[in-house]
């Protein structure tokens, strides 16, 4: 059976590993005796680990873009890169701590019992990882991993019996030196976490942390009926926000049909999804996924969601007929139609497209300086400038509040959009900005999520082009039923607000270009209609996505 680690990477990190704990037992042993020569060690040894990383780094990046190494999981290749330049970072808060001890007038600082207790767990957690990564021990790598908050908890043991020790004004150059000592060995349990997290990482084939982990594992437990090992995980995708989202499928059945989604990240943005699809199930049952658990670990939380049958609108767009796509669309004029029905409050409310714009300026200018120009005369004619435009129809935007609010998706992009062409049904996925608002914010993004797909062939061009045009005739039907005259003015100033933000995330020149200039083009028409034509204003559709 072939290992799933190359020879190269294996015998390194042996070497690697077993050189680390080293380090960290000969640092015991000079707390206690003070002798130079073990220091000495310490130190000489620092240009063996070093290359000793770099040989496993090397070894990885060879291995992950040969053809012939095929057979290596580039994931566990690359958690023994991290692994590795973690191991090098515990050596070197092993030289940390020699060079604040340099600076004590009396050795005995360091024979502190809290010492000796940190770094012997830390040694023993090192001695276990060669096993941990050799035999996919995943229930070995959360020991190691649940070392960091021993030496936390020692760490602030020792916080507080210095702190005690200042107030009597006493030896407090020794004092500062032995609380800068004891940090350092706190930062090797930051290390150590990390080097378990990536042994479990490499073990499930998926990024996780320790506390996502255990999310994990309590959805798997559930799904399975008590058989986890009957599961497996993949990786799906990254979100901007830092979410990672994984398929949790059987090993039994295909690998492209999940049982359920995994998501975890941030708990404040997936709090905000997990209570957007209760109110979603609210307002309008069978919309957005069903959420089978939600948990929540400090800063971070995970959620457990149904996994949804059929493709996304921007899959259908660019791999299915146009027949599909039609249906699609036709099957989500419906549901618009009929959550904009069901959900509308005739109480007005304004989108503030310009205030997020005003927002995301700085990110958009830190992607793209060119676009941050001042206001200029160009043959007699005042060009704004770009925050002089955004400031001027932010007042405008003040004038044209929506005469309804109804409940939006709140980031109605294409790949948000799920169509199954089985049941005829269509699903929204990522809810966490769904909220009461002005649905102009919806089919502003919506549009400009077609045009983003422009790096494409001419027939998949017209395609995406004839999506926009589509969806904008269907609401502004539905905005001349319910009486909302200034849909097209305000539509206007949302695709500005979106074809800027967009271009943050846009790194061909051409393409942001493009779409700023579409933005100040639109900023430009909206601030040039005399105030009793707001509601004669149409949105130039065709001119702006045209292929």
């Amino acid at each position: 059976m072939k290992s799933r680690l190359p020879r190269t990477v294996r015998d390194n990190m042996r070497f690697l590993v077993a050189e680390v704990a080293s380090q960290v037992n000969s640092l015991q042993r000079y707390f206690k005796t003070g002798a130079s020569p073990i220091a000495q060690r310490i130190l000489e040894r620092a240009g063996y680990i070093s290359n000793l990383r770099v040989r496993i780094h090397d070894a990885c990046l060879f291995h992950s873009t040969q053809r012939k190494s095929k057979g290596y999981d580039p994931q566990v290749l690359r958690a023994m890169e991290t692994i590795a330049s973690d191991l090098d970072r515990i050596a070197e808060l092993c030289r940390d701590c020699l060079h604040h001890a340099g600076y004590l007038s009396r050795g005995k600082c360091l024979q502190h019992p809290a010492y000796r207790s940190m770094l012997k767990k830390l040694e023993k957690a090192l001695r276990q990882i060669g096993k941990s990564i050799a035999k996919r021990d995943t229930e070995t790598a959360l020991k190691i991993g649940r070392v960091e908050q021993k030496l936390v908890r020692k760490h602030g043991k020792l916080m507080r019996y210095y702190t005690e020790r200042l107030k009597k004004k006493r030896h407090t150059k020794d004092i500062i030196a032995s609380l800068f000592v004891a940090h350092s060995i706190e930062q090797m349990g930051d290390a150590i976490r990390h080097i378990s997290e990536s042994i479990i990482t490499a073990n499930l084939g998926v990024p996780v942390d320790m506390d996502s982990y255990q999310s994990l594992q309590a959805s798997m437990d559930r799904l399975s009926n008590g058989t986890p090992d009957e599961m497996v995980v993949e990786t799906i995708a990254e979100t901007r926000s830092g979410s990672g989202i994984s398929g949790i499928g059987s090993s039994t059945g295909k690998s492209s049909e999940y049982v359920a989604i995994f998501k975890d990240g941030h708990k404040r943005k997936l709090k905000e999804e997990f209570e957007g699809v209760e109110r979603w199930h609210e307002l309008y049952p069978g919309l957005a996924p069903k959420v089978l658990s939600y948990d929540k670990h400090g800063d971070s939380a995970s959620l457990l969601i149904e996994h949804l049958p059929g493709l996304t609108l921007e899959s259908i767009l660019l791999n299915e007929s146009q027949a599909l796509l039609d249906d699609a669309l036709d099957c989500l004029g419906k549901v618009l139609k009929e959550v904009w029905n069901e959900t509308r409050k005739n109480q007005p409310v304004y989108a503030d497209h310009m205030e997020q714009l005003n927002k995301r300026l700085k990110d958009v200018y830190a992607v793209h300086p060119e676009f941050d120009q001042p206001s200029m005369l160009l043959s007699g004619k005042v060009l704004l400038s770009n925050a002089d435009l955004v400031r001027r129809t932010m007042d405008l935007e003040k004038l044209l509040p929506a005469p309804f609010s109804v409940f939006i998706h709140g980031d109605f992009n294409l790949d948000n959009i799920i169509y199954d062409p089985d049941e005829k049904h269509i699903n929204f996925i990522d809810v966490h900005r769904s909220r009461r608002m002005d649905y102009v914010q919806d089919i502003s993004v919506f549009m400009v999520s077609t045009y983003r797909l422009r790096g494409l062939d001419r027939i998949h061009r017209q395609r995406s082009r004839q999506l926009a045009v589509r969806l904008y005739e269907f609401s502004r039907k539905q905005a001349r039923k319910h009486r909302d005259n200034t849909f097209d003015i305000r539509l206007a100033i949302g695709l500005a607000r979106s074809f800027a933000t967009s271009t943050r995330f846009i790194l061909d020149r051409t393409m942001a270009r493009g779409m700023f200039m579409r933005s100040r083009y639109l900023m430009e028409k909206v601030l040039a209609t005399p105030d009793d034509q707001y509601d004669k204003f149409t949105v130039p559709v065709k001119e702006l996505f045209n292929a």
